[in-house]
């Protein structure tokens, strides 16, 4: 008998969008915590390393785990000591000790155990679901994942206003608890089906094993590794967005620019979340990303901020359209039973993208960039007469050029045959 089901989809990612709010509220609320205690933005991107590397790193083993053990049982674990980590902070809080370090302690925690929760939640979604329903399923859970940029900052905003960060730490951790209910709730059929038939293996052994579905699978491979291009581009505009803004306008107005932005990911998720896609994903995936592509060298071309939030927009809309076309061929080609390792690895992988552009574009904008658009600077009287000079305009001519790479790659995917034969499976 199936125990197929989108009601019990459904079930769980509202369990898990009630959990992205809730690490949303805390990541804002820790942010500015910390930055009020020390005064140094090196603090808070410590903050965002720790909340951020660990989970990504980890996340081939708990790929692993989710294949060898019960579904279910690694996500309520891996909710259950996340929540360990912000109670450890909440409990410094409580006795008067607040210190950075114990703040990193706890968030690096939390993250190590959120390395278990997302591979066994995507291999899940397999499980539960027919072929037909994962492209509406990817965009809900794209959606899920959009509310923690659009949602938790303006309510983590209001929830300062009214009490400290402990009880935004509180509200958090009570959403852990709602996630497991819901995990709870659809407790069947979440073990793949080689916990039932095959004998356990080394953990190393099911790495590799991992690594060798995806290397057997070459489509799947290339296609990751042109993800993690896209994340690489996509990590400098999550890192430089904000300094290119402010030269130009106040803070305010920075983060209504950034709310109506983030808003794009969530319009494009809700479309793909009510219109069911099943086909000519290769198609999707090269024209959201020549639009992303567009929209993205758009936002560097000008300081009217007003046509930076319009082109914020429409690039963050794009992207749902690429996560969620790369997501099905994906699924629809890896066996069940190898999804959790696979997944695992596709994470580490795609997300390195992000860590190379958090390492590089600081530097880039402060030491090349910007120098060359300031008053007198070397591209000041030729470039800077089409998007204009100071500071700033050299992250817009970087996201120009970043953009343009985008719009390439979205013409050489569906020239990649590897890549067109996952169109078929």
């Amino acid at each position: 008998m199936s125990n197929k089901s989108f009601g019990k989809f459904l079930v769980l990612w509202t369990g898990e969008w009630i959990s992205s709010i809730g690490s949303g509220l805390t990541a804002f609320a820790l942010g500015i915590h910390i930055y009020k205690m020390t005064h140094t933005a090196t603090s808070v991107a410590l903050l965002t390393l720790c909340a951020f590397l660990p989970s990504i790193l980890l996340s081939p083993v708990g790929g692993v785990l989710a294949d060898r053990f019960d579904r279910r049982l690694m996500m309520i674990i891996g909710d259950l000591f996340s929540a360990i980590g912000l109670i450890f902070i909440l409990i410094s809080m409580l006795v008067g000790d607040p210190s950075p370090w114990k703040i990193y302690l706890g968030v690096t925690f939390s993250s190590i155990f959120v390395s278990l929760l997302e591979p066994a939640y995507k291999a899940t979604i397999t499980d539960l679901l027919t072929e037909e329903q994962f492209a509406k399923a990817s965009g809900l859970v794209q959606l899920a994942a959009s509310s923690k940029y659009l949602l938790s900052p303006v309510i983590a905003g209001i929830l300062l206003g009214i009490m400290d960060i402990r009880g935004v730490l509180i509200i958090d951790i009570l959403t852990f608890l709602v996630t497991m209910l819901t995990v709870f709730a659809v407790k069947r059929n979440l073990k793949a089906p080689q916990q039932e038939t095959q004998k356990r293996q080394s953990l190393l052994k099911e790495l590799k094993e991992g690594w060798d579905t995806l290397a057997a699978a070459k489509g799947v491979l290339q296609l990751t590794v042109i993800l993690s291009l896209v994340t690489f581009y996509v990590g400098f505009l999550q890192t430089l967005f904000t300094p290119m803004l402010m030269p130009i306008t106040d803070s305010q107005t920075i983060g209504t620019v950034l709310s109506v932005s983030a808003a794009g990911m969530l319009i494009g998720s809700l479309f793909i979340g009510t219109f069911s896609i099943n086909s000519k994903y290769i198609y999707m995936l090269a024209a959201g990303l020549g639009v992303a592509g567009v929209f993205f060298s758009l936002i560097g071309l000008t300081t009217n901020v007003y046509f930076i939030a319009g082109t914020g927009f429409l690039f963050f809309a794009a992207l749902p359209f690429v996560n969620t076309s790369a997501d099905v061929m994906i699924r629809k080609t890896i066996p069940n039973e190898a999804q959790g390792r696979a997944w695992g690895i596709i994470g580490i992988l795609s997300q390195l993208g992000y860590v190379a552009a958090y390492a590089v574009s600081g530097f880039l904008a402060d030491h090349v960039f910007n120098p060359l658009l300031r008053e007198g600077g070397a591209l000041a009287s030729t470039v800077g007469e089409l998007i204009g000079i100071g500071e700033g305009r050299g992250i817009g001519m970087m996201f120009m050029i970043l953009g343009i790479l985008v719009v390439l790659l979205a013409f050489v995917i569906p020239r990649v045959k590897s890549i067109r034969t996952l169109e078929k499976h």
